[in-house]
């Protein structure tokens, strides 16, 4: 008894790390139209941002499963944290002297620390009782990721995006005192958000340097890397992985300049409904959206990308008891790829509103492709949950790509290699539906 309450302390405690994660994420989402604007870059620049937060999982998953094994779960929850802080803190001083090389550092930092806390709360999570519930409770935890996702995107809309930035040509024309404010402001609108989560991840290290956590360690076979690269359908799952995040977040990534690309900020503003729906969301913070830019307009929207993923979890979690979760898995990625479809080929409303279902189908992919490739690998387990938290680099090569496309074709073409990476998925389940009926 008291072990199971052991273990349900653990498994609450744990949830709230992937909420963390989850809002940070997608806070990093919010900055990248605005990061656009202040340096005037280019659509591929700008996913460097990306590029520096997702390479970081490429960089420290292995060394953080080194690491894990040496210091245990918990200390390696605290020390993520703590590099989490230093990297948020970061911020202050790339704020203030609008330098993008120190904003990169953040971001590689601040990943750095996440990636410890992914390697270690997914397999954490799944050990915490008994392997038949491990799918369950990795996607609860993971609903409350998406939780996190959902809150972020309002969080951006209205105090990352709520100024206009002004281009290099209006600053020049500012007097000096006038310049030395703006500066001052601009810095602040990133700065002052960005310090409230460093103090509040300093306050959650602290809590799990004091708690008692259950020790669940297993012992990693010699050469489990080794056995892990041959086994075809283990890569298999690490290439879903990579394209499933590559995916998602090159979409969420974009979906404020898309919306701005097709001129969607009039389209909103004079629609009473949909002006209703932003100022209601809007309120909770005591804000409205009468004066507001446009991109902040468009910005409150993408809470219906990450809100999708969140319900799409709650209702992915009861289909993957009545049916095969690689069957769900290939319907949510025909799904997604009708939405894309639908998107790129209409205009205005329905083509904002199709784009922003896609987060309805990504819901349950990544939980339901992470436990359907570590399905019978035992004691290996462990270590193919770093190989598959590696893939999700794929966070920085595929928007990359998706952004390089966008600055040569537009966004219409662009979206066509989000198409293929759902494609992919739909592959995979249908693989893993097939070898389960004929094993």
């Amino acid at each position: 008894m008291s072990t199971n309450k052991s273990y349900r302390s653990a498994f609450i405690f744990l949830t709230t790390l992937f909420f963390l994660w989850g809002f940070i994420t997608v806070l990093v989402d919010s900055l990248v139209p605005r990061l656009k604007d202040v340096f005037e870059m280019s659509y591929a620049k700008t996913v460097l941002v990306q590029f520096a937060f997702f390479m970081a999982f490429f960089v420290f998953s292995l060394p953080a499963g080194f690491i894990l094994s040496k210091i245990g779960y918990k200390k390696g929850i605290v020390l993520g944290l703590i590099t989490m802080a230093i990297g948020c803190l970061l911020f202050y001083p790339a704020s203030e002297y609008r330098n993008f090389s120190v904003f990169l550092i953040g971001y590689f930092t601040l990943a750095g620390g996440i990636t410890v806390l992914q390697v270690a709360a997914n397999p954490y999570v799944a050990l915490l009782g008994s392997e038949e519930g491990a799918s369950s409770r990795l996607n609860l935890s993971q609903a409350f990721n998406s939780l996190g996702t959902t809150i972020a995107p309002v969080v951006g809309a209205l105090f990352l995006l709520s100024d206009t930035v002004k281009t290099s040509e209006e600053i020049n024309l500012l007097n000096a005192v006038d310049k030395a404010e703006y500066f001052v402001a601009e810095a602040a609108t990133v700065q002052t958000p960005f310090i409230m989560i460093a103090l509040s991840i300093g306050i959650l290290a602290l809590i799990f340097g004091f708690i008692k956590l259950p020790k669940v360690m297993q012992v990693s076979p010699k050469g489990g890397y080794l056995i892990l690269l041959k086994n075809k359908l283990m890569m298999l799952g690490a290439l879903g992985i990579f394209v499933y995040v590559g995916a998602e977040v090159a979409i969420g990534s974009f979906l404020v300049n898309y919306f701005y690309d097709m001129n969607l900020g009039v389209v909103v503003a004079e629609n009473e409904t949909m002006m209703s729906i932003a100022n209601t969301i809007a309120s909770t913070f005591n804000k409205t959206f009468s004066d507001s830019d446009p991109k902040s307009l468009l910005g409150i929207f993408v809470i219906f990308y990450w809100g999708g993923a969140m319900i799409g979890r709650f209702v992915g979690a009861y289909l993957t008891k009545i049916m095969h979760p690689a069957r769900v898995l290939s319907t949510f990625a025909i799904l997604a790829v009708v939405m894309i479809f639908i998107s790129i080929s209409t205009a205005g409303l329905i083509s904002m509103w199709s784009i922003l279902a896609v987060g309805l189908f990504n819901s349950i992919m990544f939980p339901t492709i992470f436990t359907l490739t570590l399905e019978g690998l035992g004691d290996l387990k462990a270590q193919a949950s770093g190989l598959l938290c590696m893939a999700i680099v794929g966070g920085a090569i595929i928007p990359f790509l998706f952004g390089s496309l966008i600055d040569n074709f537009g966004f219409k073409t662009a979206f066509i290699l989000t198409i293929l990476c759902y494609g992919y998925i739909l592959f995979y389940g249908r693989l893993k539906f097939r070898g389960a009926l004929y094993s």
